[in-house]
């Protein structure tokens, strides 16, 4: 992929509005040789090391949150021909997330500590109009928060300060379309089921 099409993804997406105008994203573009290094760390850190994000994973799954994460996880296995119940071969997907499912390129997304919530909100948007951004331009995308699980293996390769919270990674490229899993798509919940109307 040609490094204009990134910087015009970058260029797009810098368009996102933010708490106050802070812009508090920084993104580390790592591809080449920077990236198989980074790959090869991470999963062989995922493999014998507990996660220790520097945000907090969500306390719990609940209600219609833990059925759509179940059924969004059963529905990708079935896709790729793991069979329900298969941990093994579950957990052999899930440390693909560590490869960037052999994505060409990933973006890590960091916050200013000093910002709280409200700077990982504004990294959340960014990261939408990033992958919207690729999209449009004929690239394919991963929002991964599972890439935030080791931050220190990311700032010892990315060169990445301490005071700079790693909110998730974005995995792209031109998608492989003969994959199982580029065909498997979310379902979404009906909007009257999320949109409260108070007149």
């Amino acid at each position: 992929m040609p490094r204009t099409t990134i910087q015009q993804t970058v260029e797009l997406a810098q368009r996102t509005a933010s708490w106050c105008n802070a812009q508090p994203w920084k993104v580390y573009v790592a591809s080449g040789e920077t990236l198989e290094r980074l790959r090869t760390a991470l999963y062989a850190c995922a493999a014998t090391h507990t996660p220790e994000p520097d945000l907090p994973w969500p306390r719990e799954y609940r209600g219609v949150y833990q059925e759509r994460r179940r059924e969004c996880g059963w529905a990708l296995y079935e896709s790729l021909g793991i069979a329900k119940g298969d941990r093994e071969a579950s957990a052999r997907q899930t440390a693909e997330n560590f490869r960037m499912f052999d994505a060409p390129h990933v973006a890590i997304v960091t916050t200013d500590e000093a910002l709280g919530t409200y700077g990982a909100i504004d990294c959340g948007a960014y990261t939408s109009n990033f992958m919207l951004a690729a999209c449009s331009l004929g690239v394919a995308s991963i929002a991964q928060a599972a890439l935030a699980s080791y931050p220190q293996v990311l700032r010892q390769h990315l060169a990445i300060p301490s005071d700079r919270l790693i909110v998730c990674g974005i995995s792209f490229g031109y998608a492989n379309e003969a994959h199982a899993a580029n065909r498997f798509r979310t379902r979404r919940a009906d909007p009257a089921d999320c949109v409260v109307w108070v007149d």
